[in-house]
């Protein structure tokens, strides 16, 4: 649905992924208007633009999945370990549906700019479909929605076809008979190769930076499985609440000097044969924290990738050199396997530098490589992205992307000092992205309209985090991080990835259950923090 004219409501939730179905509902809940804006043709969020083969998330389909609503998580069933792309969209599709939230959303509708007005103490949110004038804005615009596209010289003259897996097209598309590249291979690239490599005639992988990546060990979930978390969901929903991220990890919960080597070794293969980033993370406790304890676990990690691939020299070329957890923990299902194929040839970019694509493929600094087909699996501008994009003015026409541009920051992740009356869904300097992001989202969500529904009940016309306090919240989440490895970090964790961006920890790494201890203290104690007027 769109509309040409210029609409009125309570609220205005942007993006129509996880975040944005539930708080149209929760806005529902509480008896508001609300209108979503979603640029996509309907609901999914990631999930609607990202549809590359291969593609499947990396948290277990039992666990990225809403838990508040219990019929929901009853009825709806997942047939996987891990879900891939179109059962994770047909799932928030059934969703939407039997919420019946899809009527409040415009979609194929783009929000261009935000802009608060100090005399009304509303927004005005201006849309490819006419403005909208609103108490609240909620973004709810994701963490990983912005492809971050290099600049390659002679982009422009590839006569080929250039791919990003972050806008596929909804249409197949066919390696098959055809030389193909694909630039990077961080958690996309480590999907998409293998499922390129089993019918392109050649595959060349271009490689910046090595990724450590596990075997995912996928498979079809087993009824009595599904049954038996169904049974008690309730608990082991609850249990996933209590985790550092935010999902059922069943660790010893031991840091390495208290395991030793014999115990360690032990919990990371039993964690490895199991195949999840999360478990396998968590074997050893203080694996992000410890150099030890880092050490250890990397080094059982890089002997199991040696042991996947047959040429011990590919093998080196293959190897990280980064903290393991300091960069996304990858999972896989024959990627490493791959490069035993006749067909795939591994291209370090640090041996050979990419200079340029060509018209008929790409230039090394080692010589020219002629191909079909160019994929840019090159990430994401994490976190911050997607707003940073959108014009949004707050108090005395402050841009939101100026400020950030010089430092991300928010107060506990939710709320912008100088931006009255919005909200920021997994913002920065929350553990999201460390995290089950899907808890993490339910946290967000339903501590937002707790907040909103005491706003309305109260009176209140306008809220906003003091500087004071996004200042203390920013500086408590540089304090933890710097207490991890995680102060060494060349990752999207901290904004490395982009040119041009502040390099500042957009996660909070002091884990899930922690994290909404200290929303609920916040909360409980006046929504300390936060200026209200009346």
């Amino acid at each position: 649905m769109t509309s040409t004219q210029d609409e009125t409501t309570d609220i205005v939730v942007v993006g129509a992924g996880f975040a944005g179905i539930y708080m149209v509902h929760k806005a529902h809940e509480l008896g508001l208007n609300v209108i979503g804006v979603e640029r996509g043709g309907g609901v999914g969020g990631t999930w609607y633009w990202n549809r590359y083969p291969g593609l499947r998330c990396d948290v277990e389909s039992l666990d990225y999945s809403y838990s508040f609503n219990e019929e929901i998580q009853q009825e709806w069933v997942w047939t996987e370990k891990f879900p891939k792309q179109p059962d994770i969209l047909a799932y928030l599709e059934f969703v939407a549906k039997k919420l019946d939230i899809n009527k409040d959303f415009r979609f194929d509708t783009e929000v261009t700019g935000a802009t608060w007005n100090e005399s009304t103490q509303r927004w005005l949110v201006d849309t490819t479909a006419g403005s909208i004038d609103t108490k609240y804005v909620v973004w709810g615009t994701g963490m990983l929605s912005i492809p971050k596209i290099p600049n390659i010289p002679g982009m422009d003259s590839f006569e080929g076809e250039l791919l990003n897996p972050a806008t596929w097209p909804q249409e197949p598309v066919s390696f098959a008979g055809k030389k193909v590249a694909v630039l990077g291979t961080g958690s996309t690239g480590i999907q998409v190769i293998p499922i390129v490599a089993e019918t392109a005639e050649h595959l060349y992988v271009l490689q910046r930076t090595p990724s450590f990546s596990l075997p995912a060990h996928n498979a079809s979930l087993a009824p009595e499985r599904v049954a038996d978390v169904k049974s008690h969901y309730a608990q082991y929903r609850a249990e996933a609440r209590t985790q550092m991220l935010g999902c059922v990890t069943e660790t010893l919960g031991q840091p390495f000097a208290v395991m030793g080597e014999e115990l360690a070794r032990a919990e990371l293969q039993r964690n490895y044969d199991y195949g999840s980033p999360m478990r396998f993370a968590s074997a050893v406790v203080d694996t992000v924290a410890d150099e030890a304890a880092n050490n250890f676990t990397a080094s059982f990690a890089r002997e199991k990738i040696r042991e996947r691939i047959n040429d011990p020299a590919i093998a080196e070329k293959l190897m990280p050199d980064h903290f393991i957890t300091t960069r996304r923990l990858c999972i896989d299902t024959n990627y490493y396997e791959t490069y035993n194929r006749d067909n795939v040839t591994l291209v370090d970019l640090r041996d050979e530098e990419l200079l340029a694509l060509t018209p008929k493929g790409f230039r090394t600094a080692a010589g020219e490589y002629e191909v079909d087909m160019f994929i840019l699996a090159t990430g994401f501008d994490g976190v911050t992205g997607a707003i940073s994009r959108i014009d949004v003015r707050g108090k005395d026409g402050v841009s939101l992307s100026a400020k950030w541009k010089e430092a991300p920051a928010s107060y506990m992740g939710l709320s912008v000092a100088g931006f009255p009356n919005t909200f920021v869904v997994t913002g920065p300097g929350c553990p999201a992205p460390l995290s089950n992001v899907v808890l993490s989202i339910e946290i967000h969500i339903e501590w937002i309209s707790r907040m909103i529904e005491k706003l309305e009940r109260e009176g209140v016309k306008t809220f906003e985090p003091s500087q004071a306090a996004e200042d203390s919240w920013t500086n408590h989440v540089n304090e933890v991080s710097d207490s991890t490895l995680m102060r060494f970090a060349t990752s999207w964790y901290v904004g490395a990835n982009v040119e041009g961006k502040a390099r500042v920890n957009l996660v909070y790494m002091g884990g899930v259950a922690p994290y909404e201890a200290e929303l609920t203290e916040v909360a409980d104690d006046n929504y300390r923090g936060f200026e209200l007027t009346r």
